[in-house]
This record gives structure tokens, C-alpha cells and sequence, in this order.
């Protein structure tokens, strides 16, 4: 077994690296500098903190939110890793740790915000310390093009410069032209190695719905899976707190969250949702970048994101762990006019501008589409031949019909009326109302008027809304908000191109996949049973649940059901130090009973050495009244014995100077011969 491996194993509790770790991993730890974009939930902190262990000096970390840094420096310190943060939010024991720590040799991660990078005195104090490596997580934050720019990070690529070490840059969300530009900022001439290992999390189930009294849509896909972590993401405060009170009505746990807060209360909600089981939280987008939360099964949008980069990483929260979860997107023509306008509006350059309708594009195109959804998003990633089955189009493929003379009527309104009008005018004219509104402008007398009787309102209402989708119209935010055409409305306008659409009114959306179980109905009580013993645990030492164990490896130990301490260090996600701590609570609910074992064997329960000291015990229990069962009792220590399944001496001197002479003459040779067969 290499080396990093067996620091994943007994630091961090599995047996194997997720996809595209390991390569990451070891171009870190050679002192390679390294931009690596990997989706969220792939594992990108292990990719700079296991190097971490496995490099001389000090790795420090650059990360945007304290929340964010406190979470890992936690799940750190509970694997047995010497880490700590210095942030605005440390209290004054906290900030005298770190130091002592430091200035004892023995920290190995240092967190950071970007902002204390201003400080004059942080180049000196990193100098100081002996920083080796420089981690940078949230890497799309150094770019303009990024979607959470954070002008502090422009000053990280002096500082590699000012303290000559490598530097590994890490984040899920970055296209070609974000890519770019971390480079160029952070790595001036010095290209890096990059690694970009795609962008599917096909644990996340992918579903988009047409807007149809959106809080009752949520109440109903909130209420199928009652007793999950969830967030919903709304767009506006307002919204958050209305329907954070809806779903506290039918009887869920739930808070809202929005900038306007005071921050108490924003920390509390936070601290709550970490800790907390089957919390769901209402929020702004100003909720979740520091959320490290592995278990959140759901996602949801009460109204669409601003991108597709938006979108992919607000989902991306939820199922972290690998186990299953799911999303809902609910977006309709008034999301859709208000992106617009707010792009049309920004005080942005041009191609600034153009590159955001591009992206806004892409995002309703996903909405829109009439073929598998993570097909879609993926392409979009520059990614191809998905397998997927895990989308709403998957589960039953769209209605599609050929809505090419519903899209040239809708066209001929809106050239007919001088693209003045919105689209509830023009459904006006297409279904022949006689409004005050169409007298009064004399759009009775249209050739348009009354062509549209083959739908009703509703049905027109998603001819539009698709047509949004599907970049033919646009509103005009210098005419209120009016529809125009663009200039891929032109051929199918003049008859040279076709467009299908979806045969879904709005009402047809609340069609939703039924709710995926973690686990089979038969492990459902045991699961339940371990996230009792888990949250009485994490309330104790007041810390988020999943820093005990993640939702997956809870999940493995319900199906596995494991027997004894070395069963149970073979499930993912428990390394030695858990298993010393929490493995006789967990094996008790599993069991019934807690584990017996020497203190000396529990050490080093599930590593290799276990199996070779239990072999060593067998054969020094045959030996344990001589070869010929008359001699005098004699025996080795549980210590001992673990001692040498560790050394694993190779010759009869070397077995000596460990056991001692009078029992060396008793249990060398065979000792020897268990170490041999064992190889």
C-alpha cells in the first residue's frame, strides 16, 4: 500500500480514493503547482489536506468563509490532525491554540481568510512559520468572470511569488474563461499542472417544474421527504421567511436565512443546520458557500438561478456524501424577465453582458429541455456520453410536439404590435379577448387576432414561457419589460426552421419522482437507530452531527451491519482515531453489545497488523505449555504481542531483543513462521 493511501485509511477511515484523487494528490504532495476542478462532493479538501500530512512544514489554507474554515479545522482535529484557523471569529483561547501549536512545530493546516492577506504582517508571519504550501479553495473567487468574486484573492498570487512554494487551487465551478483567468492570476508564468475531473454527481436526481403556485409546490415536494435536510433557495427575503412559516405549518423543522439578519441570528441558523438533523433552512443565495454539510438530501429553487454556474453549484450541496439526493427547480416567465433585466441593467461592459445572457442561455436551455437533463448540463461542461437515468426527463421522457405555427403566431404578434407589448397582451390578440386594451389600440383588426383559439391562456402562457427558454424572445428593459425578437426568431419566422416544444401546461408540472430511501425498508430502523446514538453523541460535544459520521457511512454500517471493532474500521469514513472513540457506542446499537478487546489490539483494529496479532495469539496459545503440553505456563503481554505484529521481526536475533530470551526459546520459531506465511 503507497503511502497516501495508508494515511487515507488510518487518518481519514477509506479504503480507496474517489475518482481523479489520487492523481491530484500525488502531484500536491511532489510540490507540483496544480489547478484542479473537481465537482462539489468529489473530495477536493482531502486533495490539499492529505498532502498536508505527507510534506514537511506548514500548508496554509486560503478559504472565503470562517464558517467554512471552522467546519474543517473540526473534522480535522476530530481525525486526529493537528489543524486550526485564524479568523475575526476566534476567541482569544482559540487564537493562543493556533499559536502554540505553531510555534511547537506541530500544526500541520493553517486556515485563512483572504482579507488577512492585507495585513502588512501576514507575509512575514507565514515566512515565520515555514509555509510550504499554499491551498486556495473556491478558486472561481479570484475571477471576474467567476460568479462569487472576492478581490482579496488577487493578492494570493504575490504571495506565492514573495514565499517561492507550490500552490494548489481548487473549484467545482469554473468554464473555460474562468480557468483562464485563475491561471493568469494566480500563477503568472508559472502554468500549472490542471485537472479536470468532470463535473457529474450521479448521486444528485435532476428535476425542473413549471411555476404553478410555487409555494404549494414546494410545501408538497418538502412534505415527501419529511424528516430530511434540506434548503430552499428563494429570491427575495421576503419569500424566505413567508415560506419558511408555510412549511413550519405542515409541521417541519424550518428557518429562513437572508442577508438582512442580524448576524446572531444568521450564526444561529448556520450553527442549527450543521448540528441539527432534518433542518430545513429558507434561504437567499447568501446561504451555503460555508456550508460544509455532507447530508443534505435536497435541494430546491422557489424561483431560478441567475446561472448555470449558480445552479450547478447550489445543487452541488446537497448529497455530499455520495448518497442519494435530489433537487427541484421551479422557474416561469417572471424569473425569466427579471434575469434578463438585471444583466441588461448591470453597470457591466458589453461583453461582460453578452457572456452572462450566454450563461443565463444555457441555464433556461436546461429548464427547457426536451432530452435527459444531466445530458444537458453536462455538454455545457464540455462533457459527453453521461449514462444517467437519475433525471425527471429519465424517469418519463417530455411530451414533445411540433410547436413551429404556435411559435410563428406568437411571432407575428409581437412584430404585428411593433414589440411593444408583453406577453399578456398578446395572448390577448392570439385567443381574439376583446379588452379595452386591444380596442383602444385597434388590434382587433389584426390578421393575428383570434388565430390562437386552439389553446387556452395557460397553454399559451408555456408557448411563451418556452419560446423565453429558448432565446427567441427577450424583454425589453427600455420598453418596460416588452417582448422582441431575436435574431434566431428570424428563420423559423420566415418558415426555414422548426421548434418542438413540450405539450406540458403549467398544470402537468407537479408530476414529481416519489422520494429515493437511503436504505432498504429492512435497515430503515437500524439507520434511524444509529443517527439517535449519533446525534446524543454530537450534542454532547457540541459539534455538527457529521463530524461523528457522515450519512454514508452510517447508511454502510446499517447494510453491513459489522460485528466487531475490525469489521467496523472497514467502513468508509472510520479511521483509528473514531474507531477508538465511538466504535464500542456504535457496535452497541448494532449489536446490542459493545466490543471486547484489549486496549493493545484495539490500536490497531482493522489494520493489517490486527489479522498477523490474532494469528500470533493463536500460535502462542498452542505453544503456551511447551511443544509438548508438560512445560511450565508462559506467555507475552497483549502489548507485546502488538508489538511485534507492528515490527514484524525477520530473524530469530531480532525476535530475541523483542520477547526476551526464555520466551523467545518458547515462541520465536513459530512467531517467525506466522510472520513468513503472512508476507
Amino acid at each position: 500500500m503507497c503511502a497516501a493511501a495508508t494515511v487515507l485509511r488510518d487518518v481519514f477511515g477509506f479504503d480507496h480514493f474517489r475518482p481523479g484523487q489520487q492523481d491530484i494528490i500525488d502531484a500536491v504532495t511532489r510540490g507540483e503547482n496544480v489547478l484542479a476542478i473537481m465537482p462539489t462532493g468529489g473530495g477536493k479538501s482531502l486533495c490539499f489536506q492529505l498532502p498536508a500530512l505527507m510534506r514537511d512544514g506548514v500548508t496554509v489554507v486560503i478559504s472565503p468563509l470562517i464558517a467554512l474554515m471552522r467546519d474543517q479545522v473540526r473534522a480535522l482535529r476530530e481525525a486526529g490532525v493537528e489543524a486550526g484557523a485564524l479568523t475575526s471569529g476566534n476567541t482569544e483561547e482559540e487564537t493562543e491554540q493556533v499559536w502554540g501549536a505553531l510555534d511547537a512545530g506541530r500544526l500541520k493546516l493553517l486556515y485563512i481568510a483572504p482579507e488577512r492577506l492585507a495585513s502588512g504582517a501576514a507575509l512575514g508571519m507565514l515566512r515565520r512559520i515555514g509555509v510550504s504550501l499554499i491551498a486556495v479553495d473556491e478558486a472561481h473567487c479570484v475571477s471576474q468572470w467567476g460568479h462569487d468574486f472576492r478581490p482579496d484573492y488577487l493578492r494570493i498570487g504575490e504571495l506565492r511569488s514573495a514565499l517561492n512554494v507550490p500552490l494548489a487551487a481548487f473549484t467545482a465551478t469554473a468554464d473555460a474563461e474562468t480557468r483562464d483567468e485563475i491561471v493568469a492570476r494566480l500563477f503568472d508564468d508559472q502554468k500549472p499542472q490542471t485537472f479536470l475531473h468532470g463535473f457529474d454527481r450521479p448521486n444528485i436526481h435532476l428535476a425542473f417544474g413549471a411555476k404553478d403556485n410555487p409555494r404549494r409546490q414546494i410545501l408538497q415536494f418538502a412534505a415527501a421527504r419529511k424528516g430530511q435536510s434540506g434548503i430552499v433557495y428563494c429570491g427575495t427575503r421576503a419569500k424566505t421567511e413567508s415560506l419558511a412559516a408555510g412549511l413550519r405549518e405542515d409541521g417541519h423543522l424550518a428557518l429562513h436565512y437572508h442577508g438582512g439578519m442580524d448576524p446572531e441570528q444568521r450564526r444561529d441558523t448556520e450553527v442549527r443546520f450543521q448540528r441539527e438533523d432534518g433542518l430545513i433552512v429558507v434561504a437567499t443565495v447568501a446561504f451555503g458557500m460555508g456550508i460544509d454539510k455532507p447530508d443534505i438530501r435536497w435541494v430546491a429553487h422557489a424561483d431560478l438561478p441567475k446561472s448555470i454556474e449558480a445552479y450547478y453549484q447550489e445543487i452541488g450541496r446537497a448529497g455530499r456524501d455520495g448518497a442519494p439526493a435530489e433537487t427541484l427547480t421551479l422557474f416561469g416567465p417572471d424569473d425569466i424577465r427579471l434575469r434578463r433585466s438585471q444583466i441588461d441593467e448591470g453597470l457591466a461592459p458589453p461583453e461582460r453582458r453578452s457572456a452572462d445572457h450566454a450563461r443565463l442561455n444555457a441555464l433556461l436551455g436546461l429548464a427547457e429541455a426536451l432530452k435527459c437533463r444531466r445530458e444537458t448540463l453536462l455538454s455545457y461542461f464540455g462533457e459527453s456520453e453521461v449514462a444517467c437515468g437519475k433525471c425527471d426527463l429519465c424517469d418519463a421522457p417530455a411530451d414533445v410536439f411540433d410547436g413551429t405555427v404556435a411559435v410563428r403566431k406568437a411571432l407575428s404578434a409581437i412584430l404585428r404590435t411593433g414589440e411593444w407589448f408583453g406577453s399578456g397582451h398578446l395572448i390577448d390578440i392570439l385567443l381574439g379577448n376583446r379588452t379595452d386594451k386591444v380596442n383602444q389600440r385597434g388590434h382587433d383588426d389584426l390578421p393575428t387576432f383570434g388565430v390562437g383559439r386552439e389553446y387556452d391562456k395557460r397553454q399559451w402562457q408555456a408557448v411563451f414561457r418556452q419560446m423565453m427558454g429558448r432565446d427567441l424572445i427577450r424583454p425589453d428593459p427600455e420598453r418596460h419589460g416588452a417582448l422582441r425578437m431575436t435574431d434566431d426568431a428570424l428563420p423559423v419566422l420566415r418558415g426555414e426552421a422548426e421548434v418542438s416544444l413540450r405539450r406540458d401546461t403549467i398544470k402537468s408540472t407537479a408530476r414529481r419522482p416519489a422520494p429515493k430511501m437511503l436504505v432498504s425498508e429492512e435497515d430503515a430502523p437500524l439507520l434511524s437507530a444509529l443517527k439517535a446514538k449519533r446525534r446524543a453523541l454530537a450534542e454532547a460535544a457540541k459539534v455538527p452531527a457529521y463530524i461523528i459520521f457522515n450519512d454514508r457511512t452510517l447508511i454502510e454500517m446499517a447494510e453491513k451491519r459489522p460485528s466487531s471493532l475490525d469489521e467496523l474500521a472497514h467502513v468508509n469514513g472510520v479511521g483509528a482515531k473514531k474507531l477508538a472513540n465511538y466504535g464500542d457506542a456504535f457496535l452497541e446499537v448494532i449489536n446490542g453489545e459493545a466490543a471486547d478487546m484489549h486496549p493493545s489490539r484495539r490500536k490497531i483494529a482493522g489494520r493489517n497488523e490486527a489479522s498477523l496479532y490474532d494469528e500470533l495469539l493463536e500460535a502462542q496459545a498452542t505453544l503456551m505449555r511447551g511443544p509438548d503440553g508438560i512445560d511450565k505456563p508462559m506467555s507475552c503481554s497483549a502489548s507485546l504481542l502488538a508489538k511485534v505484529a507492528n515490527t514484524k521481526p525477520c530473524d530469530e536475533a531480532h525476535m530475541a531483543r523483542l520477547l526476551g530470551e526464555k520466551r523467545a526459546e518458547r515462541f520465536a520459531l513459530a512467531f517467525l513462521d506466522v510472520i513468513a506465511k503472512a508476507g
